[in-house]
């Protein structure tokens, strides 16, 4: 049997940093962790190939060698997965579809045979079960049980070339204990963390370093320290035992604000090589914080909390919405400016939306306000809600955010901010040749640039006279504010096409998606 593994294309989003890419002459930063992990659940005797639309054509051979097409994705990846599924059975395929994408919209794929919903170490046995015995196969596998992480497989780097990444990823824990109303994260994995064992981690460590990998690492968990008594006591002090004597090795994850709480776990994650974390800000508005349920960010200085975790030589990007209930129009400016005082460079600020399964899309479903399925792009400008305030002014207010905060004028003095924050206990690791020949880049694309300029030079200079050894990240930082910017650009040129027909369509009678359970109204 031979199986065709495909990863969709990401269109071109704040996260995809594929214009930031551009610079090492990268495509794509993670490779797809999903697939990987359910690699080793299928039977040996299988062939398996898979595909990464992002950095190799899918190929008529490729489709014609393969017996089943198994493809994964996420929300953001809903427009080229529909592609691929119409290819594949164009040649008369076998399509086998899983992931959070189709865990929460599987109705809305008809070419798909067969779904294998919410975590695949549950529902894929099932599935094959089923295959290996005759019996013809159910279109839909789900479950309500979560997997017991103990016994989720080391991912199969070996489908991948993993120099043909930016960073490798790992995934430590399931699930997260807060109750945001707009995540989807507890409705597709659970309150409960449930987590992975140190050895468990260790070995997929020493799997991409025995692969020659001594790069960036993303810990994918949605909150990683959703558990910290284990961390601090186990994981962490065993990822700094394994990296003693080894060069390299910067691990990125996410988490939530009260980490700052704990100066003792964010020394560890530090000490460990933990150099950046994607933390859920959302908004300097307490009372749009209490109304999503955002309780573990509300009384406290965010501000004092953003510094601790910088003083402590992790680098915070975060998160922001705009568009809640409890939003007034002083938010525009309010948020312009606590993310200024903050020194986070890469703040991505979205409109508010409504992922399906979440609190949120519930309650708005009730309140007749579901306009469609949302994007998956969180700061393309879009919402699939209608908002308490006049739409107009709340996407005239973001764009104002947007363009502010990317424009070199205040780009360059928060990249200061951070950098006069930001103490890293590790000293800077190797530096390679291709971020050599991105500094080079850097003074075509920004320094020679009219308007820029002077303030990408005021910032080289600042910083070789005041702290030379966070030269890098500076030169970074200023790559990331020109990938923010173009995706900007095009996200505008996109609106200007079509501002007339939306605009009619969404002031005067949106299209409004009608409850699933009309009796609950």
């Amino acid at each position: 049997m031979n199986i065709l593994m495909v990863y969709p294309q990401f269109p071109d989003t704040f996260w995809s940093f594929k214009h930031a890419l551009e610079f090492i002459n990268k495509k794509i930063n993670n490779p797809p962790l999903g697939l990987m992990t359910i690699s080793p659940l299928l039977p040996k005797k299988w062939t398996k190939k898979l595909i990464d639309t992002n950095i190799h054509e899918l190929t008529n051979e490729d489709l014609r060698w393969a017996d089943m097409v198994l493809i994964s994705a996420m929300d953001v990846q809903r427009d080229d997965c529909q592609k691929v599924i119409h290819r594949a059975k164009s040649f008369g395929k076998t399509v086998i579809a899983g992931g959070p994408l189709f865990t929460t919209e599987y109705v809305n794929f008809t070419e798909v045979d067969h779904f294998i919903l919410n975590e695949g170490e549950l529902t894929l046995p099932l599935f094959l079960a089923d295959l290996e015995s005759g019996i013809k196969p159910k279109r839909v596998y789900s479950t309500d049980e979560f997997a017991d992480m103990h016994q989720s497989p080391v991912p199969d780097a070996s489908l991948i070339d993993i120099f043909e990444y930016e960073c490798m990823s790992i995934q430590f824990s399931r699930g997260c204990p807060f109750q945001c109303d707009f995540c989807n994260v507890t409705a597709l994995l659970g309150h409960k963390p449930r987590l992975k064992t140190t050895a468990q981690v260790i070995a997929e460590l020493e799997q991409y370093y025995r692969a020659g990998w001594t790069r960036n690492v993303f810990f994918v968990d949605d909150n990683f320290i959703g558990n910290k008594k284990y961390l601090k006591e186990d994981v962490l002090p065993a990822i700094i035992k394994w990296r003693k004597g080894k060069k390299g090795f910067s691990f990125i994850t996410e988490a939530s604000v009260n980490m700052a709480d704990d100066p003792e776990l964010m020394r560890l994650m530090s000490l460990a090589g933990f150099t950046n974390v994607f933390v859920g800000i959302e908004t300097p508005n307490e009372s749009s914080l209490i109304e999503c349920g955002k309780n573990q960010n509300v009384k406290r200085n965010l501000i004092d909390s953003i510094n601790k975790i910088h003083n402590a030589g992790i680098q915070v990007m975060a998160g922001f919405i705009v568009g809640f209930d409890n939003d007034t129009p002083a938010i525009f400016d309010e948020m312009i400016n606590f993310i200024q005082e903050s020194g986070i460079v890469t703040a991505m600020v979205g409109l508010l939306q409504a992922p399906g399964g979440t609190q949120l899309y519930h309650r708005l479903e009730r309140e007749g306000r579901i306009l469609h399925e949302m994007s998956g792009d969180n700061a393309d400008g879009s919402t699939n809600i209608i908002p308490i305030m006049d739409p107009v002014l709340l996407k005239n207010g973001y764009r104002k955010i947007i363009n502010t905060l990317y424009s070199p004028k205040y780009l360059y003095p928060r990249i200061k901010t951070l950098l006069k924050a930001y103490h890293p206990i590790k000293t800077p690791g190797q530096v390679y040749a291709n971020e050599i020949a991105a500094f080079f880049k850097t003074i075509w694309r920004m320094g020679l640039k009219p308007g820029e300029g002077r303030y990408f030079w005021d910032l080289v200079l600042w910083t070789l006279l005041n702290c030379p050894s966070k030269f890098a990240l500076g030169i970074t930082l200023s790559i990331y504010g020109y990938h923010f910017r173009k995706v900007n650009r095009i996200n505008q040129a996109k609106e200007k096409i079509a501002t007339r027909i939306s605009s009619q369509s969404y002031l005067k009678k949106p299209t409004i998606k009608q409850p699933l359970n009309q009796s609950a109204q």
